[in-house]
């Protein structure tokens, strides 16, 4: 899957958990799957527990923290 299909599976909508970055227009958050993964829950596991998500949809989460880190741009303050 390309980089590009897989961003798509990245929605917003202000009407959907707030305006955060969910999954496929589902109300599971990019945030939550981060929030999981950091704290030690395997993919997996993660697919198991939430059986509409799809693998490709862990790796649009981590493609999109990616991307937002990628871009940030950082100074140094002396």
């Amino acid at each position: 899957m390309t980089k590009e299909n897989l961003l798509k599976r990245i929605t917003v909508n202000p009407k959907v958990t707030v305006g955060k970055p969910t999954i496929r227009g589902l109300r599971i958050t990019v945030e939550q799957i981060l929030k999981a993964l950091a704290g030690g829950v395997t993919a997996d596991d993660l697919l198991e527990d939430f059986p509409e998500l799809e693998k490709e949809d862990i790796q649009a989460v981590l493609l999109y923290a990616f991307e937002l880190v990628n871009e940030e741009q950082v100074f140094a303050v002396s």
